[in-house]
């Protein structure tokens, strides 16, 4: 299989466990408006446009997916629960502040979830 499809449907699959409707989906990705037969269709046998906007946030949600797996290794639900349930730092749901701020929102809750991630932001940024 095609790398791009597989991490376009790796993407997909986390956003269905993450149960985000299809609007969500394109807001969150930052994806044109699409159909949901277009919708459906990536993963299966397309891939995301070769957008590096559209591809960094499917990262964000892949790397989010995989922090949560490494959180709750035994329980694959707690993911889940943990994205709904209101966060003392991030003053509300992860998942509302992902679905509020789209990009924004991603990276505020990787970098809550892999400190790796702040390291990364913050070695990028000029002095």
């Amino acid at each position: 299989m095609n790398q791009a499809i597989y991490k376009t449907q790796e993407t997909m699959e986390v956003l269905r466990v993450w149960r985000v409707g299809v609007e969500q989906v394109c807001f969150v990705l930052g994806l044109p408006e699409t159909r949901l037969r277009k919708l459906n269709r990536l993963g299966q046998s397309e891939a995301f446009p070769d957008d590096p906007e559209i591809q960094r946030r499917a990262a964000y949600v892949r790397r989010i997916a995989q922090a949560l797996h490494t959180s709750y290794p035994t329980n694959p639900t707690m993911g889940g629960r943990w994205l709904r349930q209101t966060h003392r730092r991030l003053g509300r749901a992860p998942l509302s502040l992902i679905l509020e701020q789209g990009e924004g929102g991603l990276e505020q809750v990787l970098a809550e979830l892999d400190c790796t991630f702040c390291w990364e932001q913050n070695s990028t940024r000029p002095s």
